[in-house]
């Protein structure tokens, strides 16, 4: 299934992230790692907003290169990028958009893939990444 803009509503895009982030923010585990990171929450949730738009609807509103961000992150490990999977999984489970759900669930784990994938590249030059299921 590919991003089309009949997939979901702008809307259902918003209501995802939002109840998305507030989980991570309620979440022990990520809380602590977003809050720290993240100086205005607005401009973050908008920007994940159009993120998803685009991954989800096809739109090309998202403008960023979210990987070097990430990668500077200290202290990351498969255990959170796995929790970051585990709280989307909960949030789109609630989702009455069948099709947005199951596209959503294919889209997350290849995202949290590739953001592991180039953080251990990143900070681990000389190792070869591992899978996060392989941790």
């Amino acid at each position: 299934m590919a991003a089309t803009p009949d997939l979901c509503t702008e809307e259902e895009v918003s209501e995802l992230v939002y109840a998305f982030y507030a989980k991570v923010h309620e979440d022990p585990l990520l809380a602590p790692i977003f809050n720290a990171h993240v100086k205005d929450w607005d401009q973050h949730l908008a920007k994940m907003v159009d993120f998803w738009s685009s991954t989800l609807r096809g739109t090309a509103r998202y403008r960023g290169t979210p990987m070097p961000r990430h990668a500077q992150l200290p202290g990351l490990n498969p255990g959170l990028f796995k929790r970051w999977l585990s709280l989307f999984h909960q949030t789109t489970h609630d989702l009455d958009n069948v099709a947005m759900r199951e596209r959503a669930d294919v889209l997350a784990p290849r995202i949290a893939e590739s953001l592991w994938y180039g953080y251990q590249m990143y900070n681990q030059p000389t190792r070869l990444p591992m899978d996060l299921e392989d941790r």
